[in-house]
């Protein structure tokens, strides 16, 4: 994430946040020096619900656990014909 924009600067332009947030996929907004509020694009909110979405797949994320040790044998697939 880049710099935090405030309040103020979001209620002055808040077409040039929201074409920085499309940018960055992320920018907070603070007042009096606080983050309060992030703004979300709308690809980068699409991507978090579908990691949050697969997290919930005990199947998948045992899967990905026995990666990471190590645990999976991998096999080639043939190419199609």
């Amino acid at each position: 994430m880049k710099t935090i924009a405030s309040v103020s600067a979001l209620q002055a332009g808040v077409s040039r946040l929201i074409k920085r947030t499309e940018a960055d996929g992320i920018v907070p907004v603070s007042r009096n020096g606080r983050t309060v509020v992030f703004m979300v694009s709308r690809d980068k909110m699409a991507a978090l619900l579908e990691t949050m979405e697969l997290q919930k797949n005990s199947e998948l994320m045992a899967l990905v656990k026995q990666d990471r040790t190590g645990k999976v044998k991998y096999t080639e697939v043939p190419d199609e014909i």
